[in-house]
């Protein structure tokens, strides 16, 4: 082995051992993927039931869809996990999450984070503790408790992103930028764009703080190539993930994230706004400024929703005094509701781990470079928006203002940065620390011994002016009948008593801390064993925290979560109908997937629905109960609760079937009286039809229907529907089919046809008099564009990663000669 083969390797070494140590931690913390066992994500529960049509027409045919009737009434599959061509970006993400899942998420979280504080100039030891200080921050933990798993799957990749940026920022140009192109490329593939949205802010941040440096050093070159590095960057990864993006950007318009066309609001009263979500719905989640504290105490405003207490608890002593034996007040507290913050529901508190916060503030002030304030200045951008309705100034402002902003809800998510920066910085602070003189190193110690420590004194000192009611208290203390107000009043002396607890481990935590620096400093202790024992006290912190949430109980065999559903008598009643049709379950149906595992549903479980069905849910079904809505949408069945909880299967008799002729044509103008003319519309002969939608498609009144007149369906595939007309008349068929403005393609007798909406969701066409066959496929332009696009893209990515390789290569050999 040449000399220089062997320094490469004794560089690499301690990585691949980091690398290594990540996988066995990733594998510890979720040690039941090791018993054939997967968590169970109740969001990915729901994810099964909507997938279920394409994942078996996949598996039985090798094609993909790209379209389900399995929920909503049909929708691309575009946002369920559709598989598209050319996607090698995919296959290196697939690669790189190589263990058992959730473990592949937190191991990317470790990599991701190691490598923005390798960048960042970190030892690895030092890098390793921060890494998995970030991973097991108890939000990034919780969200693959419950099945987050695209959100997990941006964040993991953001440190990656930004160490890219950095980098190229720092003149570090192929290095940067090649790491800036895979993993902005990694990014978009994760298919988060909220996240992704929140680390361009994020990124523009470090921008505009870059050029400002140049500027003042009059150094423009730097700012012309680090623009173009990073622009050309950016065009590739996005052209990688081409298809992807321009599915959804075409499906966004159909979707929930896109403005209304109508008016007036499901009880008549005019719109204030017509913009997609509410202001409201926007910032339903929203940090309290108090409650941001638990970001250093866990506990501070009470945990989780629901938190187990003990026996030395209040409320158990409450259900003791009032009758209950052990068993009993053993169970009323294994879900005290004991959290009184300002959001409406809570899975775990947002601890981003009290020495993280003594160490990032230890970095404002050991850390002489001035690249800390990007990360001060991320932490507190997206603590202050995290804030949302809470803080109206700032938040009205990018939702009235800076684009794409309100298409996002839940704005407290936007912490992920804050939960990136300040691991980030106190990483920074722990190295800075060590090179500092003893004397500046006790005068850093001293004064962020100062202010951790007033922050837990202030927080002693006001507990005394909280009232520590949660916004549910009044519905328990109602629940819980006589016995509520005794209820309560234990409730609340016991979330003092957590409030307590939390802030004295906090300020153990942090003396602790602040004890090994100071004998550290002092040469009591070694500077390797002092970071040793840090990182001890950090991580062991954090994951005593998370294992409060999400621990071995979480997890369930894989069958269970293959089929997560169990078949009720009514599914099986329903089943044994071998025609086509859907179903519309009552209880909870349109915001679930159960259906959708069995059947073609009405309703399903999506952040980004259907527009049109969910109005059509929102004005009609939810306002009118209008049962020719479900007649319309071929609505065979409906599942219904009987008074013992059981469900039962309704027949509806008057369903309009897979497709009909209507006699006569309701013209509008409008979304809004396409709407209006829906309530008291006869749909099995009478059609609603928007001129505007569809200026040059000239539709007549009245069509001449015969008593003999039909139209059957002669076979189905998600992707591909075949009917068979006969009519003695021109007529206007009307399918029970969603309208798609994209992608579907009408033949009668192999020549194509127009396709328009009519009954503001449905599909219709014209048809000649006759016997024809009438063929509906949907094969999108959007996926054969942007294939085409994708692999040009990554040609050019192996093509320039070549070149870079070659040219570090070439750069190493001269500076080897010249030394």
């Amino acid at each position: 082995m040449s000399s220089e083969t062997t320094n490469t390797f004794k560089k690499i070494y301690p990585h691949l051992l980091v690398v290594l140590g990540f996988i066995i931690v990733a594998l510890l913390y979720f040690s039941p993927v090791l018993s054939n066992k997967v968590i169970y994500q109740s969001d990915i529960v729901q994810y099964t039931g909507m997938a279920k049509e394409q994942i078996d027409f996949r598996a039985k045919t090798g094609d993909e869809p790209y379209w389900t009737n399995s929920a909503f009434g049909g929708m691309p599959t575009y946002q369920l996990g559709a598989k598209y061509p050319h996607n090698y970006v995919k296959a290196l993400d697939s690669a790189i999450r190589f263990l058992p899942r959730p473990a592949d998420y937190l191991f990317v979280y470790f990599v991701g984070f190691y490598i923005l504080l390798a960048s960042l100039g970190m030892k690895p030891l030092r890098s390793f503790i921060g890494a998995l200080a970030f991973g097991f921050s108890t939000y990034l933990i919780i969200i693959l408790g419950v099945g987050h798993n695209a959100k997990a799957h941006a964040i993991a990749y953001m440190p990656m992103v930004l160490a890219g940026v950095l980098l190229v920022f720092r003149k570090h140009y192929i290095k940067g930028g090649l790491l800036t192109l895979f993993a902005a490329a990694l990014e978009i593939n994760a298919n988060h764009f909220q996240m992704t949205y929140y680390l361009l802010l994020l990124l523009i941040i470090v921008g505009v703080y870059y050029m400002a440096v140049y500027i003042k050093q009059k150094d423009f070159k730097a700012i012309g190539t680090s623009v173009a590095v990073l622009l050309g960057a950016a065009v590739l990864s996005i052209g990688a993930n081409a298809t992807n993006l321009m599915a959804t950007s075409e499906y966004t318009k159909f979707s929930t994230r896109s403005n209304s066309e109508l008016t007036y609001q499901p009880d008549g009263s005019a719109k204030v706004s017509s913009n997609a979500m509410s202001y409201d719905y926007i910032t339903e989640y929203s940090y309290g400024i108090f409650e941001s504290l638990n970001l250093i105490s866990p506990r501070l405003t009470g945990g989780a929703n629901t938190e187990k207490l003990g026996a030395d608890s209040e409320v158990y002593k409450f259900f003791k005094t009032v009758g209950a034996d052990d068993r009993q007040a053993t169970e009323m507290v294994a879900n005290t509701p004991t959290y009184w913050g300002d959001q409406p529901i809570v899975a775990a508190p947002a601890y981003i781990g009290a020495v993280v916060f003594f160490l990032f503030v230890l970095g404002i002030f050991a850390e002489k470079r001035s690249i800390k304030y990007l990360f001060i200045a991320g932490a507190l951008f997206s603590l202050m928006l995290s804030w949302g309705k809470n803080f109206p100034v700032l938040t009205d402002f990018f939702i009235n203002y800076i684009p794409m902003y309100n298409k996002f809800r839940a704005v407290s998510s936007i912490q992920v940065i804050l939960e990136l920066c300040m691991p980030a910085l106190a990483i920074m602070g722990l190295y800075a620390y060590s090179k500092l003189e003893k004397e500046e190193q006790l005068a850093s110690l001293k004064k962020t011994g100062i202010v951790a420590g007033s922050i837990i004194v202030l927080l002693f000192l006001v507990k005394g002016t909280l009232s520590f009611t949660g916004l549910h208290d009044d519905y328990y203390r109602s629940s819980y009948g006589d016995l509520g107000p005794g209820f309560i009043r234990a409730l609340i002396e016991d979330r003092k008593s957590i409030y307590t607890a939390d802030l004295i481990r906090s300020f153990v935590l942090m003396a602790a801390s602040a004890a090994v620096l100071f004998f550290c400093t002092k040469g009591k202790i070694k500077t390797l064993i002092a970071v040793a024992i840090i990182g001890v006290l950090m991580v062991g912190d954090l994951v005593l925290v998370d294992r409060n949430y999400v621990n071995d109980s979480n997890f369930v065999l894989a069958s269970q979560m293959n089929k997560p559903f169990q078949e009720t008598p009514a599914d099986k009643m329903i089943l044994n109908d071998t025609e086509h049709f859907r179903v519309y379950e009552l209880n909870g149906g349109f915001n679930s997937a159960r259906a959708s595992f069995f059947h073609n549903s009405l309703g399903g479980y999506h952040a980004a629905k259907p527009r049109r069905m969910q109005e059509l849910a929102d004005y009609q079904l939810g306002q009118n109960s209008n049962m020719e809505i479900l007649n319309m949408l071929n609505v065979k069945y409906i599942i219904q609760k009987d008074e013992e909880g059981r469900d039962i299967p309704l027949v509806n008799d008057n369903v309009n079937g897979n497709a009909w002729f209507v006699s006569t044509v309701q013209k509008v103008q409008d979304a809004d009286g396409e709407m209006k003319a829906l309530t008291g519309l006869k749909t099995k002969k009478q059609a609603v039809f928007n001129t505007t939608m569809f200026k040059d498609i000239a539709v007549k009144d009245t069509y001449a229907v015969d008593s003999l007149a039909t139209i059957e369906l002669k076979s189905y595939a998600p992707n591909k529907i075949v009917y068979e007309s006969n009519n003695s008349a021109d007529g206007l068929a009307v399918f029970s089919e969603v309208y798609y403005p994209h992608g579907w393609t009408a033949k009668v007798d192999n020549v194509k046809v127009p396709i328009f909406s009519v009954d503001y969701v449905l599909r219709a066409v014209e048809l000649p008099k006759g016997k024809h066959t009438v063929e509906f496929t949907f094969e999108p332009e959007v996926i054969s564009k942007g294939s085409i696009i994708a692999l040009i893209s990554s040609i050019i990515i192996i093509l320039i990663t070549a070149a870079g390789v070659y040219l570090s290569v070439k750069k190493r050999e001269r500076i080897v000669v010249h030394s």
